[in-house]
């Protein structure tokens, strides 16, 4: 059974990965339909990376589960989306040469069925024509954020399939799955030009050095979101344990932003709707029963 109201899934690794990759999107969706974020952990092993709250760094790490998932819950409602975790262990990124052995129980560690099956349930669930999620190396290489991509694949095929976790609700077919392309170079570099043009101190120049020789990645559809930069900002603040409200998600002035890079940019994975050669405004675009939304 199809639906037409626009649904669309974003699975992330980590609370503040939505408000980081694709938030615009998601909250100009949730003004004409539902999306819902399912996050896979609960972001245990994070670091406190907004300088301003080192000092109560003792008090938030004794209570650091409690505090994310208040952080979370403030993100979705800036963001007007649902929310639900999935219940698994912060893998933490390891550092080191050689790396260090992933925790025994965490979320990339385990066996990938557990983790399928509790997303094959959401999305029976949820029923969404559309999901978001990362690449095979997760945007970049933390091993959750690619265990994330790895779950995300086997249950969206698993879903649509009766004889695969029939005790998990009815198949439902997911018709589109994009991965979100949030740090590209060409978005860096325009945004980096536009500042120093403009004489305003850009945090972007060791970024694009360092990624200069980086392929760039297929983008199928941009969507525009400049309208929604309020609620991504205010969603970015709420993860306060892990950004900076000084930091560089806040460096580029937002009347800039919009005049240079009002977008947000995904790449299509699956397609069970066909494709066009253009460059898509509407992650729903061509599905069927749902009108296009610029």
């Amino acid at each position: 059974m199809l639906t037409d109201e626009r649904r669309l899934m974003a699975i992330h690794a980590h609370p503040d990965d939505e408000s980081s990759k694709g938030a615009g999107m998601m909250a100009k969706y949730a003004t004409t339909g539902r999306v819902r974020v399912v996050t896979m952990t609960g972001g245990e092993r994070g670091d406190i990376l907004n300088p301003n709250l080192l000092h109560l760094a003792e008090e938030i790490m004794a209570n650091i589960s409690d505090v994310r998932r208040a952080e979370m819950h403030a993100a979705a409602d800036a963001l007007g989306i649902e929310h639900t975790w999935l219940g698994f262990v912060d893998s933490g990124l390891p550092e080191g040469d050689p790396l260090p052995p992933l925790p025994e129980g965490s979320f990339a560690a385990i066996d990938l069925d557990e983790p399928v099956r509790r997303l094959v349930r959401e999305i029976r669930e949820f029923r969404p024509q559309v999901v978001t999620t990362y690449d095979e190396n997760g945007g970049y290489p933390h091993p959750d954020h690619i265990r994330t991509h790895e779950v995300t694949m086997a249950a969206v095929a698993a879903a649509s399939n009766p004889d695969q976790y029939p005790d998990e609700g009815e198949p439902w077919r997911v018709l589109k799955v994009y991965y979100d392309v949030s740090f590209s170079l060409p978005r860096l570099t325009e945004l980096h030009n536009a500042m120093v043009d403009r004489g305003v101190e850009s945090p972007f120049g060791g970024w694009i050095e360092r990624r200069k020789d980086t392929p760039a990645k297929k983008v199928d559809a941009r969507v525009r979101v400049d309208k929604y930069f309020p609620q991504r900002d205010a969603a970015l603040r709420a993860h306060a344990t892990q950004i900076d409200p000084n930091g560089f998600f806040f460096a580029t002035p937002r009347d800039l932003e919009a005049e240079t890079w009002p977008w947000e940019e995904f790449t299509l994975a699956i397609s069970h709707v066909g494709k066009v050669a253009d460059v898509e405004a509407d992650l729903f675009a061509r599905i069927p029963g749902v009108e296009p939304l610029i």
